[in-house]
């Protein structure tokens, strides 16, 4: 058998078609930084991780790529990445010897040296991992992820179980993997119970320490007949079904994550420095979104009134929140409440922004635009049951559930809720017009709507 040689050329043009590729349309210019070999009982496999560095364009990015080398042909056509040096590469997630070897990193705890990178498998406290016989799990890959990769485990024995591989890497505590272990140690049954995850530290010439350190994957419950928030409420408003008590239950369910993360992780009071941080923010996104869609300086000064407006209302703590909470982020499950999932935040902010303290009802306003989605979607579809009469009530539901839960009056707070409603909504106008620009009119409706408001 011919030893591992260097990286092979197919990797770059196979990376270019993955969905969790971010640079569409460019072949990568890679660079290897690290690897680490997973242990495996597989005669003639080898089981590695890659992380390489992609210097296409911008700032390199940084991806982890497991592959599984095996010496003969598998069968599983489907994932094969190509053939080299005697040695048949597959896309890993895909290998069942190397999704045994992922679970068992975790379950095991096992620590792994490799080439300028170690990884360390971790189980949660008060998991699940101990109800779990992991070698006879029986795995597969879910499909229609964007940009990372989840795997799930299931076995006659035990709870069935989903790891999630993190595919773009960057340094620091990957928030998916922070907030929901706290919650789960905190006892909340508003997130899937953990089992583990795994860390690595590897070369990092842009950091101080010449060193970086990151979540490589994270594993948790994986909760069988759930369904999303998003296809129950589109099914609610395509048939004209009031979702008043779905959203008042979710404004709960919101509530209790939000003060289970108060009390778990840190929290302080908001000074003026943060609220001009905020707000400055707040209009360097209507600059982007100007520059994308010059027809929103029609209202950008009443746009810019109501940032304006939100500073000179009283703010409440800073802490740990969701990030990117919408309807797509929320699961409904058979026999249980609604659970709240991927905490990773929005997805165009840098890690070390998505790890920050920050103002709980910016969650609040991105449920609130995710209702007004709804309605929007099913109008480009010709739905006409989806009325203004049907998001209005979801609205003032999930709201008052909300208020009822936090003691913290959305009412009360409307000029600061409508200032991170417009920042979202300029989000979405930024996201529309560069990649569904025929659902352009859902935020753009919104944006006059809310600028036009008055408290």
């Amino acid at each position: 058998m011919a030893p591992l040689q260097a990286l092979p050329a197919f990797i770059a043009p196979w990376m270019a078609r993955q969905r969790w590729y971010a640079n569409k349309g460019a072949l990568p210019v890679l660079e290897p930084i690290g690897s680490v070999e997973l242990p495996t009982d597989e005669p003639d496999v080898r089981l590695i991780t890659h992380l390489l560095l992609d210097h296409t364009v911008g700032k390199p990015a940084l991806y982890q790529v497991p592959l599984s080398y095996r010496g003969a042909r598998s069968g599983a056509e489907g994932s094969l990445v190509g053939e080299s040096d005697g040695w048949w590469v597959y896309d890993a997630p895909h290998d069942p010897a190397y999704t045994r070897a992922l679970l068992a990193l975790v379950v095991e705890q096992q620590e792994l040296d490799g080439d300028r990178m170690w990884a360390r498998g971790s189980r949660a406290a008060g998991g699940v991992a101990s109800d779990l016989d992991h070698r006879g799990m029986v795995s597969r890959v879910l499909t229609g992820e964007q940009s990372n990769t989840s795997i799930v485990f299931e076995g006659a024995a035990g709870p069935p179980v989903i790891v999630k591989l993190f595919r773009a890497l960057h340094h620091g505590e990957n928030p998916d993997v922070e907030l929901q272990t706290a919650l789960a140690a905190a006892g909340s049954d508003a997130v899937p119970r953990s089992v583990g995850h795994v860390v690595a530290d590897w070369s990092d010439t842009g950091e101080t320490s010449g060193r970086a350190h990151g979540h490589l994957a994270f594993a948790q419950e994986f909760l069988p007949g759930a369904q999303d928030a998003w296809r129950v409420a589109l099914s609610a408003a395509a048939a004209g079904r009031d979702f008043s008590a779905e959203a008042h239950a979710l404004g709960v369910a919101t509530a209790g994550v939000h003060a289970a993360l108060a009390v778990a992780l840190p929290r302080a009071a908001t000074e003026q420095v943060d609220i001009d941080a905020v707000v400055d923010h707040m209009h360097g996104r209507l600059a982007t979104a100007i520059s994308e869609v010059p027809q929103l300086e029609q209202i950008a000064d009443a746009i810019r009134e109501r940032f304006e407006l939100a500073t000179t209302v009283a703010w409440p703590d800073q802490q740990r929140i969701h990030g990117d909470l919408h309807l797509g982020q929320v699961l409904a499950v058979p026999g249980r409440a609604w659970v709240i999932v991927d905490f990773e935040g929005e997805p165009l902010r840098p890690m070390r922004e998505r790890s920050q303290l920050d103002n709980p009802l910016r969650d609040v306003a991105g449920m609130l635009r995710s209702f007004d989605y709804v309605a929007g979607s099913l109008t480009i579809d010709g739905f006409v049951a989806a009325t203004d009469d049907w998001v209005a009530t979801a609205r003032a539901a999930f709201t008052l559930g909300y208020s009822e839960a936090s003691g913290c009056d959305i009412q009360a707070n409307r000029a600061l809720v409508d200032a991170f409603e417009l920042d979202k909504a300029l989000y979405e106008t930024v996201y529309e017009v560069r990649n569904r620009p025929a659902w352009l009119p859902i935020p753009l409706l919104a944006l006059r709507r809310l600028s036009e408001r008055r408290t």
